[in-house]
């Protein structure tokens, strides 16, 4: 082992980078513009809910972006046909194909030679339709690969789209980004109000070609008028000003709109290898185009977006049949990002706003100070704790537990996350789980310091002993957490990553930091006994054999029973649950002067009778609720503008602080994704005790962390606690919370079952509980006085997770004694029956344990 003192120097070195790394995330403004930009831009930003702010999910409409494919399929087709002097009836197109009749059956081989040659082949092998011959009819569908491609170029040129739009509208640091397979999240700080926002993501962008004007020639400048336009390109078109403030002047009518345009492709240039964009007119546009590059070979034709020259090539020959080609000294990236704003000209598909949510900046910077308070709160009463039951030695724990919150914020500045509610619930949920590593090296330390251990060899065997169970424990808790990550979205992502996180840097500080600064305290000390002292009614009882199981009859019993009860109570009366999974909308409205039946007559009024009005905390605050509409779920969004008029009509400075949309696909994809996180999470630890214990132990656990959640769904339906997303992210907590409690008596029983093989299966049960008796107890405590602050004032938006999570503490911890060993007995004799052995060999590890025994 390396030196304590080179150690120190490597561990110290992590910790300051790690601090230098937060340090940008908490340094005011005034300091941190004197710093190199470089440093200060790795920094924790707030999310919406912590400064305000509104997001929009709009989904693609993928059905109307087939009906555009069929019908450009059914248009190429028969104009195919026609040429071919092939016969046919009008086509139709329904139930995403299209289906046409020949007048003359004996013309089927000729119609089918024309559909095969029309099916080309894109770049990457995508086959663009399946057609099939039914009795005289021609059936094309297309394929579910060229969908998914077409779904995704669509939604990559709407990204762009929107992206310009909301750069026009000078909003400060919107996020455009792709969600999941067909939608667009886009988040805007600061906007409280997003009405204005829908309507603008909603407007076609507008394109057409222009002539560069030119004196001397008959349609230029002098005899047609004329209009200056800014640019934005970096090709060869003739232009005035300077690089950075290009103007083009240009005739005022329009030579073509660019409505004509239906595809645009990066290409390179046969003889040169230059770089070039190829694009492909519709019917009317390639008659159009070609006629007006014939009259005009020579002259630059600029295309304009939104009243801005993108390009003005030079028109080098006749563009006929449809197509062409755009050159003019590009680089392959501009000739790309060309190509991409020409198909990026208008929506290629239909835009739906399926999520709205608003957070007024108030309950933002509410949402801080709650945050704030609680977390400080809480972590004083875990330090508080942590020093009234281990002392110096505490407080040792504690230097590591800031150490350890330090790097969280490290890592999150490195990463560049973003911080929401739930993140900060996650933070002071890892200062309770962070200090069960410290707990389990303390109570090590403190068996080895009874058998009369010296200092340092106590230190030395408590950490290894608690190696391996801190690893397995933390292991099970990050299975959840990374299910929670990969199945959940927007903040709930945010709090796995931090739990994440958090439970990472505590393996380092407890394992590194706290290891360091507890040998440092006992140099010139190594060969004289350790005094830990801990609590005497808990010594007392660990001190004699205590039969834990003699009841384990009746806790089986109890336990199912209220499992029971808590599916009872799940049927009837249910679950309140939140509009993530119900769908529709919530509006919280801030309106002192108005009553309840005020505000009611004028919902009615204007024909929003389905809105139910809920009063809450102070006078005049209501929650006003819209259920789902599944027909029209672009309707929701006009339904939110109605009761924002109808509420200002009372009064006209009402507030909205919150604003939550959600529509019926998004409600259907959380409550799918619930059901399978929860059961992936079971099956992920089931997998990973089953390797690293055995069968019995894996199933014991898991039944047992069954039971927990039975009754934990329970508490939601009997207290009527909000089941939302935050609430999903309690239950994946709670299930990483409560297989770390069992993990570590496992732990201790499998040692027992290598040390004494020949004891009888309930001694060695009794004595593993009561050996991590005050481990399961303390650990349980420092979790429950993090959680308590945010629980008591942490408000609504907290109390979904931080009610359950200190129900399931209590559970956890109770089943961790009473319900998950008695199973593990049941499961072993079961298993003894049969002829198995109770462990797998494993001489390497009896070895081990061996050579530790005193």
């Amino acid at each position: 082992m390396k030196s304590l003192r080179s150690r120190a120097v490597i561990y110290g070195l992590v910790v300051v980078l790690g601090l230098l790394s937060a340090l940008p995330s908490v340094l005011p403004d005034t300091l941190s513009k004197h710093l190199p930009a470089w440093y200060t831009q790795s920094a924790v930003s707030l999310g919406l809910d912590l400064r305000g702010g509104s997001h929009l999910l709009l989904a693609a409409d993928a059905d109307a972006l087939v009906n555009d494919q069929l019908q450009s399929a059914s248009d190429e087709l028969t104009h195919q046909l026609r040429e071919a002097g092939v016969y046919y009836l009008p086509p139709s197109i329904h139930d995403q194909r299209i289906e046409l009749a020949l007048r003359k059956p004996a013309q089927m081989q000729a119609a089918l030679d024309i559909a095969n040659a029309l099916n080309a082949h894109s770049a990457d092998g995508v086959r663009r339709f399946r057609i099939e011959q039914v009795d005289h009819r021609l059936v094309v569908q297309l394929t579910e690969m060229w969908r998914q491609a077409q779904l995704q170029d669509a939604l990559d040129r709407s990204l762009e789209v929107v992206r310009r739009r909301l750069n026009e509208t000078g909003l400060v640091e919107p996020s455009i980004t792709k969600q999941g397979d067909d939608g667009i999240l886009v988040q805007m700080p600061g906007v409280a109000d997003p009405s204005e926002i829908r309507k603008l993501l909603g407007t076609t962008a507008k394109m057409s070609f222009h002539w560069v004007a030119q004196a001397g020639r008959e349609g230029s400048a002098g005899s047609t008028a004329t209009i200056d336009l800014p640019g934005t390109d970096t090709g060869s078109a003739s232009a005035s000003g300077t690089d950075s403030a290009r103007r083009y002047h240009l005739e005022k009518q329009v030579a073509m709109e660019g409505k004509h345009i239906r595809d645009a492709q990066l290409a390179f240039q046969q003889d040169s290898g230059e770089p070039i964009v190829t694009f492909k007119l519709d019917g009317e546009g390639g008659r159009l185009f070609g006629e007006i590059t014939q009259q005009n070979i020579g002259r630059p034709l600029a295309i304009v977006l939104d009243n801005k020259v993108i390009t003005a090539p030079v028109i080098q020959s006749t563009i006929a049949g449809g197509s062409g080609q755009i050159s003019g000294q590009f680089t392959s990236h501009e000739a790309s990002n060309l190509a991409l704003l020409l198909r990026a000209g208008a929506l290629p598909v239909p835009l739906h706003v399926i999520e709205e949510r608003t957070v007024g900046p108030d309950l933002g910077s509410d949402a801080i100070e709650m945050g704030l308070l609680t977390g400080l709160v809480g972590a004083a009463m875990v330090i508080a704790f942590m020093v009234g039951i281990y002392g110096r030695w505490g407080l040792i724990a504690c230097v590591g537990l800031a150490v350890n919150i330090g790097l969280v914020f490290g890592v999150l500045s490195l990463l560049g996350a973003t911080l929401t509610l739930p993140g900060i619930a996650g933070i002071i949920l890892t200062i309770g789980m962070a200090v069960d590593a410290n707990i389990l090296i303390n109570e090590r330390i403190r068996e080895e310091s009874k058998r009369g251990r010296s200092a340092r060899m106590a230190l030395k065997e408590g950490f290894d002993r608690a190696y391996s169970t801190i690893l397995d424990s933390n292991i099970t808790t990050l299975i959840a957490v990374s299910l929670l990550f990969l199945f959940g979205s927007g903040p709930v992502k945010g709090f796995a990553v931090t739990i994440g996180i958090g439970l990472l840097t505590s393996l380092f500080t407890a394992i590194a930091v706290t290891r360091l600064l507890m040998e440092w305290s006992v140099r010139g000390k190594e060969r004289t006994p350790l005094n830990m002292r801990g609590i005497r009614w808990i010594e007392q009882l660990t001190a004699k054999r205590v039969d834990f199981l003699r009841g384990r009859v009746v806790g089986l019993i109890a336990s199912a029973v209220l499992s029971i009860a808590s599916v009872g109570l799940f049927l009837q009366p249910g679950l309140h649950y939140g509009v993530d999974f119900t769908g529709g909308t919530v509006i919280e409205v801030e309106a002192p002067e108005v009553s309840v039946d005020h505000l009611r007559t004028s919902l009615l009024a204007g024909s929003l009778g389905d809105a139910t009005i809920q009063e809450f905390a102070e006078t005049g605050h209501f929650l006003i609720r819209l259920p789902v509409d599944k027909e029209q779920p672009g309707k929701t969004a006009e339904q939110v503008e109605a009761i924002k008029s109808a509420v200002t009509d009372l009064q006209p400075r009402a507030e909205f602080p919150r604003v939550d949309m959600v529509g019926p696909k998004v409600s259907g994809d959380f409550s799918d994704i619930t059901i399978l996180a929860i059961l992936a999470a079971g099956v992920g630890m089931l997998v990973y005790l089953w390797v690293r214990f055995e069968s019995h132990f894996a199933l014991a656990a898991t039944l047992t962390i069954g039971l927990d959640l039975t009754k934990t769904i329970g508490f939601f339906a009997l207290t009527g606690v909000e089941f939302n997303l935050t609430a999903v992210a309690a239950l994946l907590a709670l299930i990483g919370y409560s297989v770390n409690d069992k993990v570590v008596v496992f732990d201790r029983i499998r040692e027992g079952l290598r040390q004494t093989p020949d004891k009888p299966i309930l001694g060695i049960l009794n004595d593993s509980i009561t050996s991590t008796l005050n481990r399961t107890l303390f650990t349980s405590t420092t979790t429950f006085l993090a959680l308590l602050p945010m629980a008591v004032a942490g408000g609504a938006a907290v109390a979904s997770f931080a009610l359950p999570m200190l129900f399931g503490v209590v559970i956890g911890t109770s089943s961790s004694i009473f319900i998950a060993s008695p199973l593990l007995y049941y499961l072993h004799q079961r298993r003894v029956r049969k002829g198995l052995a109770p462990l797998r060999p494993n001489a390497e590890a009896v070895q081990k344990e061996l050579a530790l025994m005193p």
